[in-house]
């Protein structure tokens, strides 16, 4: 399609510095946009609209106005009631909830309610998305995945769904020296196994099961090293793992700016990237680590299947999680080699696939037809 073709197309995101991967997702998808068409950030006026919303306070503004002004959105998360349930009030979050189930379902609206100090990590939260009036009232719903697809359709079945894989943009990436100096500051030996994660520390990431499987690991010989990197989204989690994470084998950093991102995921082995219970997300993280040829293991689901076998490693929820976990590290750790090549397959599917100028030229055949 030539450029005097396409639409003219206002941009609603959270855009960097604010510390959340869908801005940096926006602010890569923006410039690839941009390079085959008008795409404004807020504008008063477009011919469509595309709203990048997520499951957080950043995207409040962003959701109500794509009520008023429906366009097209793009859905960064398949679970909007951790949203609702900080933005709205109690009788508005109730009045929603029996919008999306019905009637005879307010009691339990009432129940999580007063319950939501635990909504972080309660199973049931994730159960109800309370995704109707956004996905109905849309032009068009984008998402990432097939589990999210698949929560939109129960919610808003007349609605025209569109699934996007996350894109990836390729990074200038540190010398091979130079990583290697850097894990020699980190106190790294040649062939020490560096396994990191990486991104906002929630309940549903599994810590508290990787580290057990780290001692499992540390336990049956492994020379493997952990690194935690992100700011801790729950202060009670924060204090329950802050004496664990005293331990010499692993490494904590915080919030992780480009370039020293780039450094730890270029000194990484293997990324972890538990997610239970889900919110239908796609993982941009896993996706950069694939994306530089780092294997990626991720708890089985619906969100990863379409990802190619051969291209990373799963691990199902259940009583031998934490076993299957630490039998994984062990065995990457001792055989190199299957390691470096999961990551090459990785690479090469999200080259394949997950490029942004792919993404880019998707989303315009979308906004094309909205």
């Amino acid at each position: 399609m030539e450029r005097t073709q396409r639409r003219s197309v206002g941009f609603f995101a959270p855009l960097p510095p604010s510390p959340t991967g869908v801005a940096d997702y926006a602010a890569a998808l923006l410039t690839e946009m941009r390079k085959s068409g008008s795409v404004d950030a807020n504008p008063t006026r477009s011919a469509v609209a595309l709203y990048h919303i997520g499951n957080n306070h950043l995207h409040r503004d962003i959701y109500n106005k794509a009520l008023t002004q429906p366009g097209v959105i793009v859905l960064h998360d398949a679970v909007l009631q951790h949203f609702l349930l900080g933005t709205l009030t109690e009788t508005e979050y109730c009045r929603e909830f029996v919008h999306n189930y019905g009637e005879w379902m307010r009691p339990l609206a009432h129940d999580l309610w007063k319950s939501r100090a635990r909504s972080a990590a309660g199973a049931r939260y994730f159960e109800y998305p309370m995704l109707k009036r956004i996905a109905s009232q849309s032009r068009a719903v984008i998402v990432h995945n097939p589990a999210a697809a698949s929560a939109i359709r129960r919610h808003a079945p007349e609605a025209k769904v569109f699934e996007i894989p996350h894109l990836f943009v390729s990074p200038d990436l540190p010398h091979l020296a130079e990583v290697l100096r850097f894990r020699e500051r980190l106190g790294l030996g040649p062939r020490t196994f560096l396994v990191s994660v990486f991104g906002h520390l929630r309940e549903s990431k599994r810590l508290p099961v990787l580290l057990r499987a780290m001692r499992r690991a540390w336990a049956r010989g492994a020379d493997a090293r952990l690194l935690i990197a992100g700011e801790f989204s729950s202060s009670d989690l924060e204090r329950s793992l802050t004496p664990i994470l005293r331990d010499p084998k692993i490494l904590r950093t915080r919030y992780l700016a480009e370039p020293d991102f780039w450094r730890y995921a270029s000194a990484t082995d293997l990324c972890v990237n538990l997610r239970f219970p889900t919110a239908g997300e796609s993982s941009g993280i896993a996706i950069r680590l694939m994306g530089i040829g780092k294997p990626v293991i991720f708890t089985e689901g619906e969100e990863i299947s379409r990802l190619p076998e051969t291209t990373c490693l799963r691990i199902d929820i259940g009583v031998a999680e934490e076993e299957s976990l630490a039998d994984a590290i062990v065995w990457l750790a001792q055989d190199r080699e299957a390691a470096a090549e999961i990551g090459r397959r990785a690479a090469r599917h999200i080259a394949a696939e997950h490029a942004v100028q792919i993404a880019a030229a998707r989303y315009w055949e979308v906004l094309r037809t909205a």
